[in-house]
């Protein structure tokens, strides 16, 4: 609900406050996968969530078995082969996700170096919200956070240009992988 910073402009040695309401505690995730496919159509999947808006009530961040439902999800979806490119993420790392991995010859994880978002085109789909839909917004509700991100993930499933850029702003080649998919929150 708080919106991100930004620069503004505003009079020299005077500091611009944005008085905006709203509570501090509640939160909204989403789980996406850029999905990529030699001579097909890119394809982006994702899973909104939202969380409590009391502290301490349920789990304010996405589990290992969400995210195995969104791999779920998405080889029901595509139908093939996935070899699933993470972060380092620890809920991808779960012991739980490698042996789910492990007993599914249709599912290959490949981590992620440290420190390197900027090999991962999820990133990318973050920026083309955070520049878009979400930009300069003061949201009145949930809702309308919820509806914003919505009608923004849309858009961007709609223009698989899009997600080919976010590709090839990584710089990563696509070549000789059945599927793959990049995957972060």
């Amino acid at each position: 609900m708080t919106p991100s910073v930004a620069r503004t402009w505003g009079r020299r040695g005077h500091t611009t406050v944005v008085r905006v309401r709203g509570r501090f505690w509640r939160r909204f995730s989403i789980a996406a996968m850029c999905c990529y496919k030699p001579g097909e159509t890119s394809r982006l999947i994702y899973r909104p969530r939202r969380h409590p808006k009391h502290r301490g009530k349920g789990r304010h961040s996405f589990a290992w078995s969400d995210y195995h439902d969104l791999v779920v999800r998405a080889h029901i979806q595509l139908g093939t082969p996935i070899v699933l490119i993470w972060d380092n993420l620890n809920t991808h790392r779960a012991a739980g996700m490698r042996e789910y991995a492990a007993a599914h010859d249709w599912l290959t994880i490949v981590q992620l170096p440290s420190c390197a978002p900027d090999l991962n085109p999820v990133e990318g789909i973050w920026s083309l919200l955070r520049r878009g839909p979400l930009a300069n917004v003061a949201f009145t509700d949930d809702e309308h956070l919820e509806q914003t991100l919505r009608r923004g993930l849309r858009h961007i499933q709609l223009r698989p240009d899009l997600l080919d850029g976010c590709l090839a702003g990584t710089g990563l080649p696509l070549t000789h992988l059945p599927t793959t998919i990049r995957g972060g929150q």
